[in-house]
């Protein structure tokens, strides 16, 4: 009579989910509370990130104010902000010590995040986790960097010019800079994390290197969409300024998932030779 075979003791279960010897499976409770303490988590965070912007925001302010003095270093007699409502300075205030703590936040935010889902992703995606979360913070600094140092100084030159040239009187409005200063700078960092996802989903098999040259027009179109939603000027000038760097990470990453394609596909054919030999 054949004796029992001792249960398997694989890493895999049914559903191709790693599950390793010291892990517990978890149920939906489990996720809801380490779902809390995640954003639980982000939150202590953020909020201490914006209390200590708060507690330098003069200086913040000024840091912040680099872009707008640029932009109008040819018109020194327009280089002040103003405020034209009496609770407008609290919007100011609260902008600025957004902006700062997002910044300072958003490392450790992906960090609790990568926590959370790991336990729940294979092995294949495991392995692309903590080089998907340096990349992602690398392209928001990028981004984010790219649109406080070139794009911001760029659209309140071209915004100062025309302003000159029909002779109107240029009143900067504080809390629209600000809210301009936020939305160019997040939506640039945004915007360059596209690169990593097309990685991502190289990776996983969900798309090929052929797709994305054949949607490589689609792509630069709404590349100039994304701008004209970025950029608060119609000038073709600074549309173009944000589209042509998405295109070219485009290309970049269409350049990257080359290059993985064909040494996949090299190791692949070692693979079978092996096991041809074998």
């Amino acid at each position: 009579m054949d004796e029992p075979q001792p249960e398997s003791k694989s890493d895999e279960n049914s559903e191709g989910i790693d599950i390793q010897p010291d892990e517990r499976v978890m149920g939906f409770l489990d996720h809801l509370e380490e779902l809390r303490w995640t954003l639980v988590k982000a939150l202590v965070v953020f909020v201490a990130a914006f209390i200590l912007i708060a507690v330098f925001v003069i200086e913040t302010s000024h840091l912040l104010n680099w872009p707008l003095e640029q932009g109008l270093k040819d018109y020194p007699d327009s280089m002040r902000l103003v405020t034209t409502t009496p609770f407008a300075v609290f919007s100011v205030y609260m902008m600025i010590c957004f902006l700062g703590a997002i910044t300072l936040a958003l490392p450790f935010i992906l960090f609790f995040v990568g926590q959370f889902v790991a336990p729940a992703l294979t092995s294949k995606e495991r392995k692309l986790l903590v080089p998907a979360c340096a990349a992602a913070i690398f392209l928001f600094l990028a981004g984010s960097v790219f649109s406080f140092f070139l794009l911001v100084p760029s659209v309140i030159r071209v915004s100062a010019y025309l302003n000159v040239t029909f002779g109107t009187e240029l009143l900067w409005s504080a809390d629209r800079y600000y809210s301009m200063l936020v939305w160019m700078v997040l939506g640039m960092g945004a915007a360059f994390q596209f690169p990593m996802v097309i990685q991502i989903v190289i990776y996983l098999g969900l798309i090929s290197v052929e797709q994305l040259r054949k949607w490589r027009r689609i792509a630069i179109l709404l590349f100039f969409v994304v701008a004209a939603f970025i950029t608060p000027t119609p000038d073709p000038f600074n549309q173009a300024l944000v589209a042509f760097p998405l295109w070219l990470l485009y290309e970049i990453a269409i350049w990257v998932g080359a290059v993985y394609t064909m040494k996949l596909a090299a190791r692949s054919r070692a693979d079978l030779a092996d096991e041809q030999e074998a």
